[in-house]
């Protein structure tokens, strides 16, 4: 098989590039960076495909004629909602081919909006069980679609060997919590335990460097809390690869992300702060009977935890798997096309909205939302 893979930011890359890893030897890969707002920078790039070559970043125009040059059996579009629905109903349009998809971490409860979006594709990926059922689920409610597929999340297989423990890892998420004085609350119990631990390398693992795109954007980045609250204790901020970090770590905490899973596959014992909430919203619900939830407190004494052993089979950590399976009989047999939700007149702003994303430079596209912003506050 043929496979040409196109991702729009830091994490959907870095699960694309591990994905396309675990297909069968004798398989083509290609890998592309489409060129949008939130396209990575060259050490995010780095870091996220490893040994790999460095993907191109192409414009929307240049990945088609990729396609066309390539003539792909499938196209793996590993991106953000609004791209994918684009790429696929737009960019891609008319090319016969089998689209696959699905979201690059922890996607417990099941999204509609993310269901929608990638409506369009032949092949959904999910990563554990439960997140099968759930989108299965809303396949059958909704409609639209193609099959819902198993896979492990890629990069949980590639655990390495650890060659210390003096290291305490806060995995960040961009989204939550969302309030400054949380945030301020995670990086001073960082500074209690760096304190009454200094054998510790306390590291805040930053998912970007301050002028960095990700995923979602960060409003309130924890490097510039620090100074603002005049850096009271010892602790180091740092990038690059989870697995260099993890190599060397006694303990992680986060408050939701897929962290916590690479983890659990190195032997790293874990803490989910749970002081903020447990919910849909905070995205950790998924963690809710694995023995890892904890408290600020627990995290100032150091007290990290190893998972439950049945919550591990059920949530990401299960044996078998079904997507590639899935993708060679779309690719060898017969198939229809996948019935987009979005398809109508309804959505056509928001996919002409999104066509700008791919189709104009950033730079541009940026200068002309200021300008729009601007005219906004003069004409008011």
């Amino acid at each position: 098989m043929k496979i040409l893979a196109v991702a729009d930011s830091d994490s959907y890359l870095k699960w694309a590039a591990c994905l396309l890893d675990d297909l069968p030897s004798g398989c083509r890969t290609e890998l592309a960076v489409v060129r949008t707002p939130i396209a990575p920078s060259p050490a995010q790039i780095a870091a996220a495909v490893g040994d790999r070559p460095a993907p191109p970043v192409l414009s929307a125009r240049a990945l088609r004629r990729t396609a066309e040059r390539m003539r792909p059996d499938a196209i793996l579009v590993a991106c953000t909602g609004p791209v994918v629905d684009v790429l696929v109903s737009q960019t891609f349009k008319d090319l016969r081919t089998v689209f696959v998809t699905g979201l690059p971490g922890i996607a417990v409860p099941a999204s509609e909006p993310a269901w929608r979006y990638r409506s369009g594709c032949h092949l959904f990926v999910a990563h554990s069980g439960r997140e099968v059922a759930e989108f299965q689920a809303l396949a059958e409610r909704l409609g639209g679609g193609g099959a819902v597929g198993l896979a492990r999340l890629p990069f949980l297989r590639r655990a390495g060997e650890r060659v210390a423990k003096d290291r305490v890892v806060f995995a960040t998420q961009a989204k939550v919590p969302r309030r400054r004085e949380e945030r301020e609350r995670i990086l001073l119990a960082l500074a209690r335990l760096a304190e009454a631990r200094p054998e510790l390398d306390v590291v805040v693992k930053l998912r970007a460097l301050e002028g960095e795109r990700q995923t979602h954007n960060e409003r309130l980045p924890y490097p510039r809390l620090w100074r603002e609250l005049g850096e009271p204790g010892r602790l180091r901020f740092a990038a690059g690869p989870m697995g260099e970090h993890l190599a060397s770590a006694a303990g992680l905490v986060t408050v939701s992300s897929t962290a916590a899973l690479e983890a659990i596959a190195w032997g790293v014992p874990v803490l989910v702060l749970e002081d903020f909430g447990v919910s849909a919203e905070m995205i950790n619900l998924v963690f809710e009977g694995s023995g890892l939830l904890g408290t600020l407190e627990d995290l100032a004494e150091g007290d990290f935890r190893h998972p439950d052993a049945a919550w591990c089979e059920a949530n990401y950590f299960q044996q078998g798997s079904d997507w590639v399976a899935l993708l060679t009989a779309l690719v060898t047999g017969p198939r229809g096309r996948a019935r987009s939700l979005l398809d109508g007149p309804g959505h056509a702003a928001a996919r002409r909205r999104a066509r700008l994303r791919v189709e104009v430079p950033p730079r541009l596209l940026r200068a002309g939302y200021r300008a729009k912003r601007n005219a906004t506050r003069l004409f008011r």
